[in-house]
């Protein structure tokens, strides 16, 4: 296998290795990592998914990035401890299909992402004798998720940020609720305040002694293992050997999720479009219908919580996957090829009225319990039926539930008048005590927070 290397997408720092892409989160310019090169699988290859366990495909997809940086059988080891939960596809209606990325110990697709990212990074850090302190943004569930994925881990310490009006008790309790290596801050803010914070730190040579990193989706180790579970649902309803190609409607907040997908396409996987649906956060839509892009500053509030971007950071990626350029704060150097962009995305954004109508129709006509994100995508797949010249009735189909239902009991009960099954990762949370700290917007603040709360040096030693 020939070395992948991954670059950042402003192209003003040296390649890195996988190990140091990971550990260093953002690129020395400020700049997303993406892989040099893109490893391409047989449709052989993807058909025999069809046969595989998820722990074992997530093998097969992670194993072509990293390159021998990791023993195959160790490797393995991780993706099976990763991923012990079920990924069920639920049948709706016809050939469409809900994926419920919903049943990890946070209850939110989150849990793909981040319990192997601690994983691989435990790995690295352990390999070098190195400590991390990991700086995150939430607006919703990537904060819970990161947390219980870092939770206890020796080599790492999390601090995680969020909008304290914009998450649901739930979605806070998981954070809050951990104590130990993790740390929460409620921020008087957006979530792209609690974004800008984070890259700003990054950016600050002067906190250069606390081996900063992200566990956001601009972490390209966060990232990859998003695209596995596209080709675990492509495995269980097509044949490549045929060449049936699949519909994903993917409900789209900061589109690291998307990008897990486009990246499993380029690797071979046979997808014929990406519904791309968002909430009242329409940056991306707008950009594809007006050709101009423009960031929502602030971000518009809405249910689909963990949806509230104005400016997804991974549009960088999206933007550098298709030939253009984009600045961290939004403005494009170089124009994508937008007319592909848009041939093989259907961008669409759905507001909150439509998202609460979108739950009740689906409950009252299927008997199926979508949650606010989740009907943001459902919706944008209905709009995809209606606008493309495609069978509804025999086209694959699977849109991508992010979160469970009982995260969002206020919205439910409302609109359907049940009480959503509780699972069992969120139970016990009503009995566990909150900690955690409040700030302002302010930079200044921010830092001066985290250089009294850690201690450390140059050497690789931090303390709480």
């Amino acid at each position: 296998m020939n070395g992948i290397n991954y670059y950042s997408t402003n192209h003003e720092s040296p390649e890195a290795d996988f190990g140091a892409a990971l550990i260093n989160g953002l690129a020395p310019d400020g700049g997303l990592y993406m892989p040099a090169g893109i490893p391409l699988l047989a449709l052989d290859e993807i058909a025999a998914f069809s046969g595989m366990a998820y722990h074992e495909i997530a093998f097969a997809v992670l194993n072509q990035f990293l390159d021998g940086l990791i023993p195959p059988a160790r490797l393995a080891a991780m993706t099976r401890a990763a991923y012990n939960f079920p990924v069920p596809l639920e049948n709706v209606v016809d050939n469409s299909f809900i994926l419920r990325l919903d049943r990890g110990p946070t209850a939110s697709f989150k849990d793909f992402a981040a319990r192997m990212l601690g994983r691989l990074m435990q790995y690295f850090l352990e390999k070098e004798n190195k400590n991390l302190l990991i700086l995150t943004a939430t607006s919703g569930d990537t904060g819970s998720a990161m947390a219980n994925a870092f939770y206890g881990l020796s080599n790492i310490k999390i601090c995680v940020l969020f909008p304290e009006t914009e998450v649901t008790e739930r979605q806070r309790k998981q954070m809050t609720t951990l104590r130990d290596n993790v740390q929460i801050l409620a921020l008087d803010g957006k979530f792209d305040d609690c974004q800008a914070l984070v890259k700003a730190a990054f950016n600050d040579s002067d906190l250069d002694y606390l081996n900063l990193s992200s566990a956001n989706s601009i972490n390209i180790g966060r990232l990859l293992p998003q695209a596995v579970y596209y080709f675990w649902a492509y495995s269980r309803l097509c044949d490549a050997r045929k060449g049936e190609e699949v519909v994903f409607s993917v409900p789209s907040g900061n589109f690291g999720d998307l990008m897990g997908g486009l990246i499993a396409r380029r690797m071979g996987l046979p997808v014929k479009r990406f519904v791309v649906a968002t909430n009242a956060n329409d940056e991306v839509p707008a950009y594809f219908v007006e050709g101009k892009y423009q960031p929502i500053v602030p971000s518009r509030a809405c249910i689909s919580s963990a949806m509230n971007v104005g400016h997804p950071s991974n549009m960088a990626r999206i933007v550098d996957l298709y030939g253009g350029r984009m600045k961290p704060d939004g403005e494009i150097l170089e124009a994508p090829d937008l007319e592909k962009m848009r041939s093989d995305i259907f961008a669409v954004s759905v507001d909150d009225d439509t998202t609460r109508d979108t739950i009740q129709q689906v409950f009252h006509k299927f008997k199926v319990v979508l949650e606010p994100h989740g009907a943001v995508g459902w919706r944008g797949l209905m709009d995809f039926f209606d606008a493309a010249e495609v069978d509804r009735e025999k086209q694959a189909c699977v849109c991508l539930e992010t979160a469970h239902p009982a995260k969002f009991p206020q919205e439910i009960r409302g609109l359907l008048h049940i009480d959503p099954e509780l699972p069992e990762s969120l139970s016990a949370l009503n009995d566990k005590k909150e900690q955690y700290d409040h700030i302002g917007k302010a930079y200044g603040e921010f830092k001066t927070y985290i250089t009294n709360k850690y201690s450390g040096t140059k050497e690789n030693a931090f303390n709480l």
